[in-house]
């Protein structure tokens, strides 16, 4: 039987969205009135197409009753442990303890520098902030356990348990660690396909997670990445690990999803990935993306290009909003959300 797959768009946000709602001709996304859609488009590995809601009854049964399945998905209101998913987007603010990450490498590898910038990301508004120890940028080589935890145990040590912070790391023992040290969600870039015990220690303490998509190694990804479809090879990875997940006992609902922009893509596939980002939706589970001064600004932007990507970083921030997507992951958090709250004020 053809597989089937359903892309939420044709967006509208604020008082409108709010308006076709209420003339129920639009369909809430995640239960947020705030953003809406009236047309959906219907993939398989062989074609796709465009239709308006209100036009899905026409369907062949085979096919509607596959899609609203998706809807379903795609309406119903998201929960989430430590996260109120209401107002969207959530902005998980970035501190990388390490010398050589590609754009902040060796700014706050001494412990005082550090604490006090996780404070300061938390003062401008992130809900969460993701701390890690180990570059994972392309072309970077894997680091030993015991360098990776010298370098974030301490700024890690009495951490505000009113505050949420993630651990990025690939490594089970870090992730251990992390947790005992009063961190809330694990975020590993390899899906936890790195290190094969890093299931049985989100099994064993059921914390949430982020189930990340990389091609192959940080030291290998950028190597000619090559998909068949990227968007629904993707979706599959996505669909297969949570099925794996739940055949370990990991039953909650606590799993936030992220695509992986640069992580084993060429520019046409992180294109392709933003622009059709909302077909992750009908997963049922929360979206992260991470596109923070990422390589895809600077192979737009030219001769705009600069070392921050700020304005890159915001326009794409904005985007992900607009379809739905719940967390941000950014270097610049006073600025995205000083941004996102101006574009929401100029649309209310």
């Amino acid at each position: 039987m053809r597989r089937y797959y359903t892309k939420a768009c044709n967006f509208y946000y604020g008082s409108i969205s709010k308006n076709l709602i209420k003339e129920k001709k639009s369909y809430s996304l995640n239960g947020n009135n705030e953003i809406s859609f009236d047309e959906i488009e219907i993939f398989s590995r062989k074609f796709k197409k465009k239709i308006s809601i209100s036009q899905i009854h026409k369907l062949p049964k085979q096919i509607r009753n596959s899609i609203d399945l998706d809807l379903k998905e795609i309406t119903k209101k998201k929960k989430f442990e430590n996260i109120i998913i209401k107002s969207t987007p959530k902005i998980m603010g970035i501190l990388n303890v390490t010398p050589d990450s590609f754009s902040d490498g060796g700014k706050f590898n001494k412990t005082e520098i550090a604490k006090k910038y996780i404070n300061y990301l938390f003062k401008c508004g992130a809900d969460i902030v993701d701390v890690g120890g180990e570059s994972t940028r392309p072309g970077s080589k894997s680091i030993s356990s015991k360098i990776e935890w010298n370098r974030i145990k301490n700024v890690l040590k009495n951490i505000d348990k009113k505050k949420i912070i993630s651990i990025d790391t690939r490594k089970s023992d870090i992730m251990e660690n992390a947790i005992k040290h009063g961190v809330k969600i694990v975020n590993d870039v390899s899906g936890f396909s790195y290190d094969k015990n890093s299931i049985n220690v989100i099994n064993r303490y059921q914390i949430p997670f982020v189930i990340h998509h990389s091609l192959g190694n940080p030291d290998e990804m950028q190597k000619n990445p090559k998909y068949k479809n990227v968007l629904l090879d993707i979706y599959d990875f996505f669909e297969n690990k949570i099925k794996f997940l739940r055949s370990k006992g990991i039953n909650h609902n606590n799993i936030i999803l992220d695509p992986g922009i640069g992580f084993g893509k060429n520019l046409k596939h992180n294109m392709t990935i933003l622009k059709n980002i909302s077909i992750y939706h009908s997963l049922g589970f929360p979206i992260l993306l991470g596109m923070s001064r990422k390589k895809f600004i600077s192979e737009l932007s030219g001769t705009n290009d600069n070392s921050l990507r700020l304005g890159g970083t915001i326009s794409s921030s904005i985007f992900a909003m607009m379809q739905g997507v719940q967390i941000l992951r950014v270097h610049d958090v006073n600025e995205i959300i000083q941004g996102i709250k101006v574009f929401k004020e100029l649309i209310r």
